[in-house]
């Protein structure tokens, strides 16, 4: 996958299949980090949901040319993928420790370590964006700021801890199949590319059912758990002095946290994107809605900015196009406002 834009000179499936895998010993067991881009960089560390790696969970981002060369022009990328989530990954054995949440958090705080970063700029998905969140709170000075896509922040109300307690027995007893599956798709995905009786589910939702199937359900089990006992992180928010751009889909079953998310933040530094017909997997479902958001957040830290004369060379669409309110400057060097998008924007 070569320009396809005229605009875009990065080739982004080469960058992409072309990073170098490490396993790294935390304090809590074993993670796999893989690495793309230039490491003089910044640091762009990303975090996936329950039962993906960052191959189906970051994927559609990253071959999103625009997306791909504004982030990999700015960071070096450190995917990080849960223990067991990669692939072809065998069973983690049962005597091994089960991890908390805040556990989750200090595996990134060692990742740091071992590659001798400093402060991150972060991208976390769901469940990845909660262990995200709460590495923040705990290592605030490692932090620049926060790019998150349908987070969690509160503790999991009594349906959603039910629903999940059931399905961590099917994972246990069933593994990914069947309705486990289902379950999981229903979680990432909106109805519109999960397909019905009459219309096919979409080649994205083929994939990731696919990867879902070489999963292993005791493995999913494990990060799932932790996720299932997470605390509520309400408190520790209003302390967060971190810049944080928040996308959710209108149809995620996690639209409420979200929401909940971006008002106990500062709202000097904070910003919410709900992007329409979407599910919470936006970085897969609607990629080509996160790129202006996020090229006008990342101005704010002076790593991107576009020439006033000319359209973004990361981008097909024109900056101009965007609400004046949008891009008034504030303490985050451009306001987001609160807004819907599309994928498919009138220029």
């Amino acid at each position: 996958m070569g320009d396809s834009s005229g605009s875009v000179s990065i080739d982004v499936e080469r960058i992409y299949f072309g990073g170098k895998e490490h396993p790294v010993r935390t304090r809590y067991g074993s993670v796999s980090v893989s690495v793309y881009g230039d490491e003089d960089k910044p640091a762009l560390i990303t975090y996936p949901d329950v039962a993906l790696n960052y191959m189906s969970c970051f994927q559609g981002l990253f071959f999103c040319p625009e997306a791909a060369s504004l982030l990999l022009h700015n960071f070096c990328i450190y995917h990080i993928t849960p223990q067991g989530h990669e692939l072809g990954a065998a069973p983690i054995p049962s005597n091994e420790p089960e991890l908390s949440v805040d556990k989750l958090a200090d595996q990134v705080a060692d990742v740091l370590d071992f590659f001798g970063l400093g402060s991150v700029m972060c991208l976390g998905v769901t469940a990845g964006a909660y262990v995200l969140t709460l590495f923040a709170t705990k290592y605030r000075e490692r932090v620049l700021g926060l790019m998150l896509v349908s987070p969690l922040c509160k503790a999991p109300s009594w349906s959603e801890w039910l629903y999940n307690k059931v399905l961590l027995n099917l994972l246990y007893y069933c593994g990914t199949s069947g309705l486990v599956n289902e379950c999981l798709l229903q979680r990432f995905f909106s109805s519109e590319v999960r397909g019905s009786g009459q219309e096919p589910e979409s080649e994205i939702v083929q994939a990731c059912r696919s990867l879902l199937d070489q999963r292993q359900g005791v493995n999913v089990c494990r990060f799932l758990k932790a996720i299932n006992e997470r605390h509520d992180l309400t408190e520790a928010l209003k302390k967060l002095q971190c810049r944080t751009l928040i996308f959710v889909g209108e149809n995620s079953q996690f639209h409420a946290d979200a929401v909940h998310m971006t008002t106990k933040l500062d709202r000097r530094y904070c910003a919410l994107v709900e992007v329409q017909a979407c599910g919470s997997l936006v970085t897969e479902e609607q990629p080509h809605a996160m790129l202006i958001p996020m090229e006008y957040f990342l101005m704010g830290y002076g790593l991107y900015r576009p020439s006033p004369l000319d359209s973004s060379p990361r981008s097909t669409l024109n900056p101009f196009c965007i609400s004046p309110e949008l891009l008034s400057p504030e303490s985050m060097g451009v306001k987001l406002k609160p807004i819907k998008t599309r994928t498919s924007l009138n220029v």
